[in-house]
């Protein structure tokens, strides 16, 4: 786990075994945060369990810290934790492969020799800006006693410091020049307008998600959270958090033909109940022993295609193309005289046999399409 001050930029490094639970996370904010700094005023963290949990509001809440999450699917919200995270990797990476040692007995030099470096928002270090002073570095020349354990122990400890030093400071710099390099000015974006969002990292119902839609939308922007942070009007089916970072959206031009009226056609009205036409089936598949189709609906974009019931569907002409063009996909049998019998191409060739004057079956082959 990485604690990062975002004021003086003091980082703890926090060595877990696994995930921990919000109850493992409160713990252990008490033993390594409040016990050295008190409480904070705001938490910033990502959208994990533990951090989204009943538990944890309630203990930010009684504890008067405003807990803010990150943006959904951008952990660049939490950016400068995210980029500590990357050079703590780069660090750990070095010893793994030259030590092969236990890391974890490393991370105290490691979390000393980072917040003594000068910080580039800064100028300073997080160890000054956090006590006014510098810290008492280790000697260069150390003076060695008469026991090897500890005379080896202390060097070990020197080579671990000035190789941490040095991967700390390749590090930074390389972080620094890479977020420079794709960084850009971000659209300008205002509540009424419409944006599109990326499906980057959505689950989207595509055979192959490297052929689908790159974009989806546009959906109006209803909240202009922050320059970097915008909050969208979503379906209710998406059951994801509304607010997206600049990064996963694309604004949506106005229409170059504004006389053009691109309304959404209502419902076809049929014995009292509202019933929308189908365009296309777009896939098809099993969940729960039960068939489903993938409807596209007419005059609505690809936000809106969704799974309805095989009963439900009333588009025979659509289903029997569908299954036409793709075979493998599930479908629907129909049982007649005990055996399951399921459509077939039209195209295909079915073995028939009919009964002649002379009392014997002549085999033949009929298509089809004759029999459907």
């Amino acid at each position: 786990m990485v604690i990062v001050d975002r004021f003086s930029k003091m980082a703890h490094f926090i060595p877990v075994k696994s995930i921990p639970s919000a109850t493992k996370t409160a713990h252990l904010f008490i033993k390594n945060v409040f016990s050295l700094h008190g409480l904070p005023e705001t938490i910033t963290t990502d959208r994990g369990t533990q951090f989204t949990s009943r538990f944890w509001s309630a203990f930010c809440k009684c504890l008067h810290i405003q807990n803010n999450l990150s943006t959904a699917f951008h952990p660049q919200t939490n950016g400068q934790t995210e980029r500590v995270n990357g050079v703590l990797e780069q660090y750990l990476r070095c010893f793994i492969t030259h030590l092969q040692n236990d890391w974890i007995q490393y991370l105290p030099i490691a979390e000393f020799t980072y917040n003594n470096q000068k910080h580039s928002s800064t100028g300073m270090s997080p160890f000054f800006v956090n006590h006014g002073r510098h810290p008492i570095m280790l000697p260069g020349s150390p003076i060695l006693g008469d026991v090897p354990s500890t005379n080896e122990r202390i060097r070990n400890i020197l080579d671990v410091y000035k190789t941490v030093h040095a991967v700390l400071l390749r590090a930074q710099y390389r972080y620094k020049t890479f977020a420079d390099r794709r960084r850009c000015p971000a659209p300008v974006y205002k509540v009424g307008g419409k944006a599109w969002l990326s499906t980057r990292h959505l689950k989207v119902e595509y055979p192959s998600k490297k052929l689908g839609l790159r974009y989806i939308g546009p959906f109006p922007i209803i909240q202009v959270v922050s320059s970097s942070a915008i909050k969208l009007l979503l379906p209710v089916s998406y059951k994801i958090h509304p607010v997206f970072h600049v990064s996963l959206l694309k604004p949506a031009y106005d229409d170059p033909f504004p006389g053009r009226l691109p309304c959404k056609p209502g419902p076809i009205s049929m014995s009292d109940e509202e019933t929308y036409e189908i365009k296309e089936i777009l896939d098809s598949r099993l969940r729960r022993g039960r068939l489903e189709y993938l409807i596209r609906w007419k005059g609505y974009g690809s936000q809106d295609d969704s799974w309805i019931p095989a009963v439900e569907v009333s588009a025979p002409r659509l289903i029997r193309r569908f299954h036409q063009l793709h075979p493998s996909r599930p479908q629907r049998g129909r049982l007649v005289g005990g055996f399951c019998h399921v459509p077939l191409l039209a195209s295909a060739a079915l073995p028939v046999a009919d009964w002649t004057p002379g009392n014997s079956w002549a085999p033949r082959s009929v298509h089809a399409e004759e029999t459907l």
